[in-house]
């Protein structure tokens, strides 16, 4: 990849741009969390910065790389797109190539699950969900889960705590959370009003939880005992990261509306999906337009869709991701082994891992070593002491070495 001579020549200069030129206060407050390092070259699992130092991307931002940067596939099937349609098309006019898109999707969806509300970001899908929630089922409230995380927008916004929203309210009324993983206080919250029960398959901010392996099949029966639906965010755990292609499969569970996102954009065009059946596809005879959205179906999205499907079901890729999933889970064992001090064990599915430190200190400074020693990961923002390790779905043997190589020198430092 060749040099980008517009832009500045080192982690200094660019970070001074970037404060003057966005919001001082918000580089003031990524300074504070260690993140002065400015992206340069990217390619495959490797990020460099502006000084030249290069980091194996384990944050791939939160699963938008999930295919590393600059995927050959996609960058192709972008410019095809392209070259074709010349432009983005109207969000309101039918279109062939967005129809072609969510035909590539329905092929690997869950259950009855077959239709896709397209749009340009994951937040914006969670909003369409929960309105089709509320049109479905005639009921208001929602279930959440405590530190979970949806976004910053409408509903999405009211589902988070205190510290994110207290100076955004009034709120979207009628939210409860609840502990994840804890089907009984879902069985309480859910009432003859709750329109949903929204919420990640496996929590990205709370440090990759993963649920007791009855929970998802209590709470799928409880929806059904209340009339109520089912929301699965899989923005993070879908698309293979867990070593299925849904997160849900692990539990053999079908929800009434999977979100999806972040990977499916093949890291080069951003497109989201809220993903439904013929039982919430009714709604669409009372008001077939009721969430107008500019950028909801590019067709230039929904050609990168079709290419990360095809790539994502091509034969022996999900036994990749589950390969080195248990091999980098094997490597934190070791690691877990040899520094009980600093380490508490760890957890995850497939390649969505965390590794958990005894404080949220340890976690701060685990993440600071990481990146030290070209490990690029950051801890959970609603579980400190958790570093979160997802490198790219494309991630080889040697390129996992690296990760835990980097991980042992800055437990050992």
């Amino acid at each position: 990849m060749s040099s980008d001579h517009s832009l500045p020549g080192s982690n200094a200069e660019g970070f001074s741009l970037s404060s003057r030129a966005t919001s001082p206060h918000k580089a003031e407050g990524l300074a504070a969390l260690g993140i002065t390092l400015v992206q340069g070259e990217r390619d495959g699992v490797y990020l460099s910065d502006l000084d030249g130092n290069r980091y194996v991307n384990c944050r791939s931002s939160g699963g938008v790389f999930n295919f590393g940067h600059r995927p050959r596939f996609a960058v192709d099937a972008l410019h095809h797109a392209l070259d074709v349609a010349g432009d983005m098309g109207d969000w309101l006019i039918p279109s062939a190539r967005r129809a072609r898109g969510a035909e590539a999707l329905d092929a690997v969806l869950p259950g009855d699950l077959r239709y896709s509300f397209f749009t340009a970001s994951a937040a914006e899908a969670i909003e369409v969900a929960c309105k089709l929630a509320r049109g479905v089922t005639g009921k208001k409230g929602f279930v959440a889960a405590e530190n979970g995380y949806h976004g910053h927008v409408g509903f999405s916004l009211a589902m988070l705590g205190a510290e994110y929203n207290r100076w955004f309210g009034p709120l979207v009324p009628g939210v409860v959370t609840v502990p994840f993983g804890d089907a009984v206080a879902v069985d309480r919250a859910v009432d003859d009003d709750t329109a949903a029960v929204c919420m990640e398959t496996i929590p990205a901010a709370a440090g990759y939880l993963v649920p007791p392996d009855d929970f998802w099949p209590r709470v799928r029966a409880i929806c059904d005992e209340r009339g109520t639906l089912l929301i699965l965010d899989e923005v993070q755990a879908g698309l293979g990261r867990t070593g299925r292609v849904w997160a849900c499969e692990n539990w053999g569970v079908v929800p009434d509306l999977l979100v999806t996102g972040k990977g499916l954009s093949g890291g080069v065009y951003p497109i989201s999906a809220c993903c439904f059946g013929d039982r919430v596809d009714a709604f669409f005879a009372q008001d077939p337009i009721f969430h107008p959205s500019s950028y909801a179906g590019s067709e230039l999205g929904a050609a990168v869709v079709e290419a990360v499907i095809a790539e994502l079901s091509r034969p022996g890729f999900l036994d990749h991701v589950r390969e080195m999933g248990d091999y980098l889970s094997d490597g934190f064992d070791d690691l877990c082994e040899r520094y009980p001090s600093m380490l508490a064990g760890h957890h995850g599915l497939g390649l969505m891992r965390a590794l958990d430190t005894h404080s949220e200190a340890l976690g701060a400074q685990l993440m600071f070593g990481a990146i030290a020693n070209g490990v690029l990961a950051i801890f959970a923002n609603n579980r400190k002491q958790s570093l979160l390790v997802m490198p790219p779905l494309v991630v080889s043997a040697s390129e996992v070495d690296e990760i835990l190589t980097g991980l042992d020198r800055a437990l050992a430092s």
